[in-house]
């Protein structure tokens, strides 16, 4: 009887202490907390949105964000946030942050998110207006240029400039825009380079952006190959000077503006103090015959660009300096053209010249 007892009071014991240091499975569980076994696939939904939204969609980037966004519905719902995406916006391009651009992004049809989808990706397929010169597209009448400059990933140039664009002065002019005044110059951080460095460095760890926005049309695009395509020094100056470019194309075809050039020129000039300054920073817009457009025909082209396709945003450096390499193997290949027509109407010209001299000397001698 003794040890009976002895042995339920061990058993009571033993339940007790298994009672305050394992409570029971219900209690460590809330209605709102899904229990996965192996049996139970877990799904995105269970974490919490404020877990979704501040800890894991702001430390994505943009293409990678949208990539998410195409998920599910839920996620697509949490990324669409205006919030996130503007703070993508002025990471990515810290320009954006000018009250101006800010109100112009605001307008667009899904704000912030729009004018990402149009500036980050290439324009790959302008839209088609017919003869830009019988049937032009409806044309802003002001352009925004929003500008980001970049060294080893470390910002030294932003600026935002807006461009009127129906004086008639602007219009038959030759298209340029200018980001400082003859004068200006903006110190960096870059080492001023030896007179044998070929400033391949520039080529490797600069990078810009040029965004056009249209204001009204409510539509943006980036002009930069992101990278430099060229790089030289000059020979009298010492000046480097920074080549971006991009090719928006929707002439017709055949025409020297079937392909068009936005060329980016980032000039680069020594200190006393051996860093270098930015003293120019420039567009323009070249066809394959090497002349520059003037402000209404660059303005239809661009309004094309704006309007066309984009791609995907994947490979974006090595995309637009493929576009250039072909544009420059088009004008190349279009000058050899000219230049054999050019000598083949001399070498008639010449040929009738000495026909035209032969029979009037026959004509002196027989008569």
């Amino acid at each position: 009887m003794q040890n009976a007892l002895l042995q339920t009071r061990k058993d009571s014991k033993t339940m007790a202490t298994t009672s305050s240091a394992s409570p029971p499975l219900s209690a460590l569980y809330s209605p709102a907390i899904t229990i996965v076994d192996q049996n139970n696939a877990s799904t995105i939904s269970t974490v919490h949105q404020d877990i979704i939204e501040t800890h894991i969609f702001t430390r994505l980037d943009g293409p990678t964000l949208a990539s998410a966004s195409c998920a599910s519905t839920h996620l697509h719902a949490l990324a669409s946030q205006e919030n996130l995406w503007t703070n993508i916006c002025h990471s990515t391009w810290p320009s954006t942050t000018s009250s101006r651009v800010r109100h112009v992004i605001s307008n667009f049809h899904n704000g912030p998110r729009s004018f990402f989808s149009d500036a980050f990706p290439l324009a790959i397929e302008p839209v088609s207006f017919g003869n830009s010169s019988e049937n032009p597209p409806d044309l802003p009448s002001e352009i925004i240029s929003a500008v980001d400059i970049y060294y080893k990933k470390e910002l030294i140039f932003s600026k935002v400039v807006e461009t009127e664009t129906v004086s008639a002065w602007f219009k038959c002019s030759p298209f340029r825009v200018d980001l400082l005044d003859p004068k200006e110059a903006v110190s960096t951080r870059i080492p001023n380079p030896d007179k044998d460095d070929t400033c391949r460095y520039l080529e490797e760890d600069m990078e810009l952006s040029w965004i056009m926005i249209d204001p009204i049309g409510k539509r943006a695009m980036n002009l930069s190959s992101q990278r430099p395509v060229n790089v030289h020094r000059h020979w009298l100056s010492g000046e480097v000077q920074v080549k971006f470019a991009s090719v928006v194309g929707g002439g017709g075809i055949g025409v020297a503006t079937e392909l068009v050039q936005c060329g980016v020129v980032v000039t680069c000039g020594g200190s006393a103090k051996g860093e270098m300054h930015v003293r120019e920073v420039s567009l323009q817009l070249e066809d394959m015959d090497g002349m520059y457009l003037n402000g209404k025909e660059s303005l239809v082209m661009l309004t094309r660009g704006m309007a066309g396709k984009r791609g995907r945003g994947k490979k974006r450096e090595s995309e637009r300096k493929k576009e250039v390499e072909e544009f420059l193997e088009r004008k190349r290949e279009r000058k050899e053209r000219k230049m054999r027509r050019e000598g083949t109407l001399d070498t008639l010209c010449v040929a009738f010249g000495v026909s035209a001299f032969a029979s009037s000397l026959l004509f002196l001698l027989f008569r």
